[in-house]
């Protein structure tokens, strides 16, 4: 990483310096919360979490080469330097702002309902064709993740794309002070967070809290074909570049094709310009991602064969439309995680495919008042894109068979018998719920039996 030394993150993030004022200018190599990562050089994080304290590691730390602890309270007659800071997690957050501030590059801040990752993934893989990117890794897109994101660039960094999610009103506005983003990309305003933001107009506001904090001059990339996002006319000044499958779109595309072994074909429309991609990953939803990539690769100076030759690089993340070929069944695993809008995303390509169709749904959480009704109409979503095989799995569910004319259990086990019955070779089965589910179970039980 850059040089960044204790006496730096103290002042960062306003802490109390413990220990041999000697050592004030070391250097740290890399900020870890795990003291099982712990290295020569590093800055260990002392996080109070539900179980483990991780206040109880810092000497063990010390041992294994940590420099310095940041932490709310140090150890008695400490080893080593600690920072010492009212909370680790505020304090992080500081940390990671600071450490952004060294970094004149381009960092992509991205957010949305649905398809964070995917389209993550996406930029990561065009962007990649032309500079040494770094990006967030698994699921770090919150108040500890995204620090820890930034914390992790290395020094010789050429651009950043950082996802951020978030759930409540507030939040975004947090991350975004980190990440100061250069360019903006927002994906779908989506049915999800509900409890806590409402409605859809809810989760537009709490989405674009990012571009209070995005750097002099950012650039805005949205989705076009979203009712929400297409009413955005200017952002900070400038006008958004907007993408999607609509040719009203700046940056849009045309002869989309499933290939029918795992991949989508299209056109890229924009500037009079036309590229021809393959992407490989099913779904429609899949040449949007591709569409935003190419806007923000344009946007840094990419040529188009670099953005093809990005777009053909793109790989799939774990449990997110991750087709299974099990040789008697293809199995869409698109279990990490499931609101309205991505469900339906998620049938729209089910109901592309070739084979007899099968959905194995589960709940759908953190949708409100409003949540039997969403489960419903999900169900009847599914019944007009010809799905003809529903089961579900759990208490809302129940709602979303109902819609569907599906068949509902109330565990997995429960439906481990109807799954058995149901399946036939040549099927595809699409396997989707909130990630608290646990539905990669039913991956598993599928690839066991199929």
């Amino acid at each position: 990483m850059k040089d960044f030394t204790l006496a730096e993150i103290a002042k960062a993030c306003n802490g109390e310096y413990v220990g041999d004022e000697s050592l004030k200018n070391t250097k740290i190599t890399s900020v870890e919360r795990d003291s099982r990562q712990v290295k020569n050089g590093s800055l260990f994080l002392a996080i109070k979490g539900e179980r483990v304290d991780g206040h109880d590691f810092i000497e063990k730390c010390f041992a294994q080469g940590a420099v310095c602890a940041l932490c709310e309270k140090a150890p008695e007659n400490a080893t080593k330097p600690c920072i010492v800071v009212p909370s680790t997690l505020d304090a992080v957050k500081k940390i990671g702002r600071a450490y952004r501030e060294k970094f004149d590059i381009p960092v992509i801040g991205i957010s949305g309902s649905v398809g964070k990752t995917s389209t993550k993934e996406m930029l990561y893989a065009v962007l990649s064709q032309k500079f040494k990117t770094h990006k967030t890794q698994g699921n770090l897109n919150n108040e500890l993740g995204v620090p820890l994101t930034l914390l992790s660039m290395p020094e010789d960094t050429e651009a950043a794309v950082i996802e951020m999610g978030i759930s409540d009103f507030g939040e975004m506005t947090r991350l975004s002070e980190m990440v100061q983003p250069t360019i903006c990309v927002l994906t779908i305003i989506g049915e999800c967070h509900l409890e806590n933001l409402g409605d859809r107009d809810g989760v537009l506001k709490a989405k674009t809290e990012m571009f209070k904090n995005a750097r002099e001059n950012a650039d805005f990339i949205l989705n076009g074909d979203d009712d929400k996002l297409s009413t955005v006319k200017t952002v900070n000044g400038k006008k958004p570049v907007f993408f999607g499958l609509d040719a009203k779109n700046d940056f849009y595309a045309k002869n989309i094709k499933n290939s029918g072994d795992g991949k989508v074909l299209a056109t890229l429309c924009f500037d009079n310009n036309n590229i021809d991609v393959e992407i490989p990953a099913i779904g429609t939803y899949m040449v949007t991602n591709a569409l935003a990539a190419a806007a923000a690769g344009k946007l840094l100076g990419l040529t188009d064969e670099e953005i093809a030759n990005g777009v053909a690089s793109y790989k799939t993340v774990g449990s997110r439309a991750n087709v299974i070929n099990t040789g008697k069944i293809k199995i869409i695993d698109d279990c990490y995680n499931a609101n309205p809008t991505s469900v339906r995303a998620s049938l729209d390509t089910l109901s592309n495919l070739d084979g007899r169709k099968v959905a194995i749904l589960g709940d759908m959480k953190e949708l409100g008042s409003e949540e039997l009704k969403l489960h419903f109409d999900t169900g009847v979503y599914a019944k007009s894109k010809g799905i003809g095989t529903v089961i579900t799995v759990g208490e809302l569910a129940k709602e979303l068979a109902k819609g569907a004319d599906g068949k509902a259990f109330d565990t997995i086990e429960d439906a481990k018998p109807e799954i058995l019955k149901t399946i036939k070779s040549g099927d595809v089965v699409l396997v989707k719920a909130s990630h608290s589910m646990q539905f990669e179970n039913i991956v598993e039980f599928l690839k066991q039996n199929f």
